[in-house]
């Protein structure tokens, strides 16, 4: 069973002189309108969800805001019992991430390649294998496959051109009419 995510990008308008009413956080967009994937890598790297890959997660176990928006808490409680691990990040926090940060850990799974004409390699997998006896770094080929124990870097898990960017560009938009603390990513889980 795959585990999947769900939640609203969020913003808190400017515009003019903030009362208590407009300062509350609205929904500005779902998340399965920008996103369509399901990235361990990005989700361990995030939130800590299926981090097999041993990231030190921005934002994880932050349980929805206190000021969340109606729209988002509906949406979240028509998910309950059956979500988990539900967390935030401020676009002015994912906007200031080091994407050269390697991982804490060597990943979990052990990535394999397949060479190209070329003689290039395209990664077209990672499984599960007993790796305590390998080194990092410590590659091996078993007929045209080449295996390799890696430490990911940030980048590796969320490329600057991935099923990430149009998330990236909805918040950096919102945020330059906004603000970046007035933009928020609010998630949660579901396997």
């Amino acid at each position: 069973m795959g585990t999947d995510i769900h939640g609203f990008v969020e913003c808190r308008a400017t515009f003019g002189t903030l009362d208590e009413e407009d300062a509350a956080w609205h929904a500005a967009i779902s998340l399965d309108l920008l996103y369509g994937g399901r990235d361990y890598d990005a989700f361990g790297c995030l939130f800590g969800v299926r981090n097999y890959a041993g990231f030190r997660p921005i934002a994880e176990g932050r349980g929805l805001p206190g000021d969340v928006s109606a729209q988002t808490r509906d949406a979240y409680e028509t998910w309950e019992p059956d979500c988990h691990s539900s967390s935030w990040a401020s676009w002015a926090e994912l906007d200031q991430v080091d994407w050269d940060e390697s991982a804490d850990t060597v990943d979990e799974r052990v990535h394999q390649y397949t060479f190209t004409p070329d003689h290039g390699r395209v990664l077209t997998g990672k499984s599960f294998q007993d790796i305590q006896s390998r080194p990092e770094r410590a590659e091996w080929t078993q007929g045209d496959v080449l295996y390799r124990v890696v430490r990911m870097i940030r980048r590796d898990a969320i490329a600057e051109t991935s099923e990430w960017t149009p998330v990236w560009m909805a918040m950096q938009a919102l945020a330059d009419v906004h603000g970046s603390e007035n933009v928020r990513l609010v998630v949660w889980f579901d396997n």
